[in-house]
């Protein structure tokens, strides 16, 4: 079984992690219903992309 010689210092193993950070997620709010959603999808509260209809509208169903 492998076991490491020597302890591996706090320097060298952050730089070993500088590459696991979280990034946020770059949410936009929708011109239509001011509902935040990622940029380049369809609206999942309202079903409109780029100013058109795609999905029905849920808000009248529910």
């Amino acid at each position: 079984m492998a076991v490491p010689k020597k302890k591996v210092s706090k320097s060298r193993r952050d730089m070993r992690r500088s590459h696991l950070a979280l990034t946020p997620i770059n949410a936009v709010i929708c011109p239509n219903c001011s509902e935040s959603k990622l940029p380049h999808h369809v609206c999942k509260h309202c079903g409109v992309y780029n100013g058109q209809q795609i999905l029905k509208d849920r808000r009248q169903t529910a």
